[in-house]
């Protein structure tokens, strides 16, 4: 995918009961985190997650794709792509997956002690939809190098 120049970009690190989020932006590649979702429902997920593309007006989502260490897909792959699909749909938007293998692993290493465990876990799954994010943007900084 040809990358938008100079537009907003959310990411998302889904998951059953939380959803990271971070965002972005195409012309200065860097991705921070932003907010975790945790909804109680589908329709209460979808509702915080509309909020935040009318505030912060994306031009292109990109969602991380859990694999297997080995490449070969799980039950949440398809998940995360019923995920991307339902986001693409409703808000008429570019979705990218992104492979997140080893991602929520590089977080947990990164993070201080003071925010393991289940405290943590919202700010990891933050930090995890960041460094997705932020994969997507080297890759396409890689992708225009090579061009």
């Amino acid at each position: 995918m040809t990358p938008i120049p100079n537009a907003t970009v959310l990411a998302f690190d889904f998951g059953t009961r939380t959803i990271g989020v971070a965002l972005g932006n195409t012309l200065i590649r860097f991705a921070q985190p932003l907010v975790t979702i945790a909804g109680d429902s589908q329709a209460s997920t979808m509702a915080a997650i509309a909020a935040l593309v009318s505030e912060w007006q994306p031009r292109e989502l990109v969602v991380g794709l859990p694999l297997h260490a080995d490449g070969s897909p799980h039950v949440m792959t398809e998940r995360a792509r019923r995920f991307a699909r339902e986001l693409g749909e409703r808000f008429q938007l570019p979705v990218v997956l992104v492979d997140e293998r080893w991602t929520t692993q590089v977080v947990q290493d990164g993070l201080d002690h003071k925010r393991a465990g289940r405290n943590g876990r919202a700010h990891r799954d933050e930090i995890a939809a960041q460094v997705i994010l932020q994969a997507y943007f080297d890759e396409q900084q890689r992708d225009a190098a090579d061009t």
